[in-house]
């Protein structure tokens, strides 16, 4: 679908990062402008799946990427004006069901606490809901721009003391998240793109997709409900996996515990290692590309 790939080149000097503030709302965050460049998608480090194999040259447009992970006082702003009877911006499809449980299990959802154990789908609608409030196109980042974004203009992997510096993984956690920007940034001024939570793509999984991958904004259109890809690692990932191009495809596993029937479409029972980060194309598509690219994650 050309929504996917409507974002065009920006000269370095024009794009800035600036602040989003939520409208009606106290909440704010950043986001950073990505300029556009080549890079090499995929890896060779020895400790390489066979699905980061093999490495592409991609050029990506510029965009802007949120500093960090979508936080509690970001989401909960979604979740409560989900929750007014008579929602103006919210409709009667994409408005999140409360969760039956404490899916932080006990690990907390104060303001700067990442969001987590939301599905693909979840994720896409806070998005949806940010480009009600604001009139900006957000959507998730697709594999290439996150890839693109973490490798921060180098394609060397950091070593296990970088990773411990960078990134929350099962050797430092304390087996929990952690709040946001507590660990160093990467060159771009990115927090947490290692570690603390598996950040939501847009792409469906391709183990294989590296080889006739696309030279320009490439992209996986969804298809089946599973496998999709999360990137990053997480708080209760060996600091190995804890890697740029590291691809972890969704699995039904990450919800077995849910006793619904249906089971839900918008939380994960056993995915609290899942959250979100938001990305914002430089071109904004039309309103009713906007509304294609968000009806596709409503399957």
């Amino acid at each position: 679908m050309a929504v996917f790939l409507v974002v065009t080149s920006v000269a370095a000097q024009d794009l800035k990062s600036y602040d989003q503030k939520i409208q009606g709302t106290t909440v704010s965050f950043k986001m950073v402008a990505i300029p556009a460049g080549k890079f090499q998608i995929g890896s060779k480090n020895p400790m390489a799946d066979n699905d980061e194999t093999p490495q592409k040259d991609v050029e990506l447009s510029s965009f802007w990427m949120g500093e960090h992970e979508v936080t509690f006082a970001e989401w909960d702003m979604y979740f409560k004006d989900n929750a007014l009877p008579q929602s103006k911006t919210i409709d009667g499809v994409t408005r999140a069901t409360p969760q039956y449980i404490d899916l932080t299990w006990g690990m907390g959802r104060a303001g700067e606490q990442p969001t987590n154990s939301m599905s693909q789908q979840a994720a896409v609608m806070y998005c949806k809901w940010l480009y009600t409030k604001t009139g900006f196109f957000f959507r998730l980042p697709t594999e290439a721009e996150w890839e693109y974004a973490c490798k921060a203009g180098t394609n060397s992997a950091p070593d296990l003391k970088e990773v411990s510096e960078a990134g929350w993984s099962k050797e430092n956690s304390g087996a929990k998240f952690h709040p946001v920007k507590q660990k160093k940034p990467n060159a771009w001024g990115l927090y947490d793109m290692l570690g603390n939570l598996s950040e939501w793509t847009i792409d469906q999984y391709d183990p294989a997709s590296y080889k006739n991958i696309s030279a320009k904004d490439p992209v996986t259109t969804p298809g089946a409900k599973y496998p999709r890809t999360t990137r990053g690692g997480s708080y209760l990932d060996d600091a190995t996996q804890l890697r740029c191009s590291n691809r972890i495809p969704s699995d039904t596993k990450w919800n077995q515990r849910d006793p619904q029937i249906p089971k839900s479409r918008w939380w994960l029972t056993d995915g609290m290692f899942v959250g979100i980060r938001v990305v914002r194309p430089v071109k904004q598509p039309s309103v009713e590309e906007i509304e294609a690219f968000y009806n596709t994650y409503l399957k």
